[in-house]
C-alpha cells in the first residue's frame, strides 16, 4: 500500500530548443548538417517530453514500433508502429501527412485514428514543434519493419467514418494562442500542459461521447480527476483535499522531477510518465508548468472541511489493532512503511494521512495499487528501493476493503469506506486486462 497517486497528467512536452538527450532506439542522421542535428535533437526532447515511447513501445519491443495494447470502452486495440519504416512504419508520410495524423488524427491514407490517440490536445501543438518532431521521427529513431495489429473492437463498433463526424463535434482545431495578460511562464505553462503533454487525457473527466469536458481553464471540469481504466487521475486543481491546493510550488517541481514529494509517490501509469517524460523537464519548463497548474482555481473534490491532521483515534485503534480488522490488516503488512503516524517516510515511502489520492471520493487507485503494486520509479537511471507491492494473492477482498476503510478514515482522513464488492470488480478486471 505504499506509492499512493497524486498523479500529475500525461507527459508534458516542450518547443523551445533546450535539448535532452534522445530516447532509446534514436538513430544518428546520417550526413545531416549541424542545423539538421539540432532540429533532431529537438524533436527528440520533444517526443521525450510528449511521452511518445510510453504508448508507442510495447514491453520487450522495440522503440515506436508500436504494438502495446490498451483498453477502450469499446474493445482493445493495439498502437501503431511510428518508426520511419517505409511499408509498416510512417516512412511514407511527407510533412504535412505527418501534421495531419498529429492535430487532426487522419492517417496519411485518410483513415480516422481512435481518439485514443490524443490528437485534441496535440491540434494546439505549434508548427515549429511539428517539425521538430518530424525531424525526429524521420531521422532520430531507427526504422523497424513490424506490421500494424489490428483492434480487437468487433464490427459494426469498428468502423472508423463516424470518427468524422466524432471530430466535427469535438476536435477544436488551431495552435494554442497566448492568453492576453498573461505572463511568458504561464503561457508556456498553460501551451505544455494542454497541447503535446495532454494531461487533460486522463486528468479531465469524458462526456457522453468519450470526449474530454473540457480542453483548457476556461471549463470548470478541466483536470478535475477522471477514472480512466482501472485508475482515478487524481484533481489537479486548487482544490485543498483532493487537488494541489496544499502543495507549494517546490512541492510540484520535485514531483515532476522524481515523481515523490511529501505529499504523495506516483503509481500506475504515472510511474511510466515520471520514467520515461517529466524528469526531462528542463528548469524553465517545470517552473512554468507548476506556474500554470498553481493557478487553476479549485474545482471538485471530496466536499469535505479542509484537511487537518489529527493521529489520536487512529493511535488508540493500533494500540489494540485485535478489535478493528482494518487495523489488523494494517499492523501485519502496512505499518513498517506508512508508520503508526500514517505519514510514512516520505519522498521514499509514501505518506497514508492526508494524500490527496486518499481522501479521493473515488477510491479506484487505492484499491487498485493495493492489489497489483506499481512498477519502480527510475530516476536518472537508479531505481526507487522500495516499490509498492502487490497483495492480489496475499490478501482477500474483504481484507483490502477493511484495511482501504481504515486509511480513509485513518489520521482525520474522513473519506469513505471501501466495500469488499468494489474490490473485486476492479480484481476481475484488471486480471482480464493482462
Amino acid at each position: 500500500m505504499k506509492n499512493m497517486l497524486k498523479g500529475l497528467g500525461a507527459a508534458l512536452c516542450v518547443a523551445l530548443p533546450f535539448l535532452a538527450q534522445a530516447p532509446a532506439g534514436a538513430a544518428t542522421p546520417a550526413g545531416a548538417g549541424a542545423a539538421d542535428q539540432a532540429l533532431v535533437q529537438r524533436g527528440a526532447y520533444l517526443a521525450q517530453l510528449g511521452d511518445c515511447a510510453a504508448c508507442h513501445t510495447a514491453p520487450k519491443g522495440k522503440p515506436f514500433a508500436g504494438g502495446l495494447p490498451m483498453n477502450t470502452p469499446m474493445g482493445r486495440i493495439y498502437v501503431t508502429n511510428i518508426t520511419p519504416d517505409a511499408q509498416t512504419g510512417i516512412g511514407g508520410y511527407t510533412e504535412a501527412d505527418f501534421a495531419r495524423a498529429l492535430r487532426e488524427g487522419v492517417a496519411k491514407d485518410g483513415h480516422n485514428l481512435y481518439p485514443a490517440m490524443p490528437y485534441p490536445s496535440y491540434a494546439k501543438v505549434n508548427d515549429g514543434d511539428v517539425k521538430a518532431l518530424y525531424a525526429f521521427f524521420m531521422h532520430g529513431v531507427a526504422p523497424v519493419q513490424q506490421a500494424n495489429r489490428e483492434s480487437d473492437i468487433k464490427w459494426p463498433l469498428n468502423m472508423r467514418w463516424p470518427l468524422m463526424f466524432w471530430n466535427m463535434a469535438f476536435l477544436e482545431k488551431g495552435p494554442y494562442r497566448d492568453k492576453p495578460g498573461k505572463d511568458v511562464a504561464w503561457n508556456r505553462g498553460a501551451y505544455l500542459v494542454q497541447g503535446l503533454g495532454h494531461c487533460g487525457s486522463c486528468h479531465t473527466p469524458r462526456g457522453v461521447g468519450f470526449q474530454e469536458s473540457a480542453l483548457d481553464e476556461s471549463g470548470s471540469a478541466f483536470l478535475s480527476g477522471a477514472l480512466l481504466d482501472g485508475w482515478f487521475a487524481s484533481n489537479l486543481t486548487g482544490e485543498h483535499n483532493t487537488g494541489l491546493g496544499r502543495w507549494s510550488d517546490e512541492d510540484l517541481r520535485t514531483f515532476l522531477k522524481t515523481g515523490a514529494n511529501r505529499h504523495a509517490s506516483a503509481f500506475g501509469a504515472m510511474t511510466s510518465v515520471i520514467n520515461n517524460s517529466t524528469q526531462a523537464l528542463n528548469d524553465q519548463d517545470v517552473a512554468a508548468v507548476s506556474k500554470y497548474l498553481k493557478s487553476l482555481p479549485p474545482v471538485g473534490g471530496n466536499g469535505a472541511p479542509a484537511y487537518t491532521y489529527d493521529p489520536q483515534a487512529t493511535k488508540v485503534s493500533l494500540d489494540r489493532p485485535a478489535n478493528n480488522a482494518g487495523a489488523r490488516v494494517y499492523t501485519a503488512y502496512c505499518m513498517h512503511c506508512h508508520g503508526v503516524d500514517g505519514r510514512g517516510f516520505a519522498p521514499m515511502l509514501a505518506p497514508l494521512a492526508g494524500n490527496p489520492n486518499v481522501l479521493a471520493k473515488d477510491a479506484s487507485s487505492l484499491i487498485n495499487v493495493t492489489l497489483n503494486g506499481t512498477g519502480d520509479l527510475v530516476i536518472n537511471g537508479v531505481p526507487s528501493p522500495f516499490p509498492m507491492p502487490g497483495f492480489a494473492a496475499v490478501l482477500d477482498d474483504k481484507q483490502i476493503a477493511d484495511v482501504l476503510s481504515f486509511v480513509r478514515a485513518g489520521w482525520n482522513n474522513g473519506a469513505p469506506a471501501v466495500a469488499a464488492a468494489e474490490v473485486a470488480k476492479l480484481r476481475q478486471s484488471t486480471q482480464a486486462g493482462r
